[in-house]
């Protein structure tokens, strides 16, 4: 016993420098990782991180020009819709033609995210699988939407009218918050072989399968029924929504799948 005493306090101060040691390099391994994270450049606005890259992401919107983008039906011509301050906007009461912007490429199977502020009592949205077509008078009489809307608009209180739903056919599967008057959310849409889930500010408020018997007779019970390309289709452009309220976006960015 009193042997191992002595070999204990012989080792006792090897014991407290090794601490002293192993302390002190954790704080400056820290110290470094703050350094660098704070003089590494942060990801701008409308730009693809290298993950990004590498997953395979395109930018829908540079920030700066709508190259991309024209009037449903109605090609490249000036609107309501403008490249500004690295947001793409959709200005109301202007004299500007007016019209829902449409991607000028097809998507099939995808995932999209994309930031977006909406004005105090703004409606929007953003349309899927949409069919141009000069019989088809708008996006929304092919595409299905994800409904983007302020909360004190009127519609707010009609469970399948509220932010992140599949506009008109379900009530957000969970609870999402839409953020106050101009400041920004962010919303995710997939889909993968006609199933689609939507996403907003981190939390899922939407799952269909347009394959579905169940979707075809939503569709054959609803005020779409009298369009006849409506939810039919897996592959489309996308449509953001003018509906002469003020609607921003930015980083709109996709991948396939």
């Amino acid at each position: 016993m009193f042997a191992i005493s002595i070999h204990i306090l012989n080792n006792y101060p090897v014991i407290s420098f090794m601490k002293k040691l192993i302390t002190l390099i954790t704080a400056i391994a820290l110290t470094v990782a703050i350094i660098t994270s704070c003089n590494s450049p942060k990801l701008k606005d409308n730009e693809l991180s290298a993950q990004e890259k590498e997953q395979g992401y395109q930018l829908l919107f540079d920030g700066r020009t709508l190259s991309g983008w024209h009037l449903y039906n109605q090609g490249n011509v000036s609107s309501g819709w403008v490249a500004r301050d690295g947001e793409l906007r959709c200005l109301p009461g202007t004299d500007a033609r007016h019209g829902d912007l449409l991607t000028d490429q097809d998507f099939e199977n995808y995932e999209l995210s994309f930031d977006w502020k909406i004005s105090k009592e703004g409606n929007s949205g953003v349309f899927i699988n949409v069919v141009e077509r000069p019989d088809i008078p708008t996006a929304w009489a092919s595409g299905p939407e994800y409904q983007l809307l302020e909360k004190s608009h009127h519609d707010y209180e009609k469970e399948m009218k509220r932010a992140g739903c599949l506009y008109n056919f379900s009530p957000q599967l969970n609870p999402a918050e839409v953020k106050p008057p101009n400041e920004w959310n962010h919303s995710v849409i997939r889909q993968q072989n006609g199933k689609i889930e939507f996403m907003l500010n981190g939390i899922v408020t939407a799952k269909e399968d347009f394959n579905s018997i169940h979707w075809k007779k939503a569709v054959a019970n609803s005020n779409f029924k009298n369009f006849p390309e409506f939810g039919k289709q897996l592959k489309g452009r996308i449509a953001l929504q003018d509906w002469n309220k003020g609607i921003a976006f930015k980083n709109i960015k996709i991948k396939k799948a």
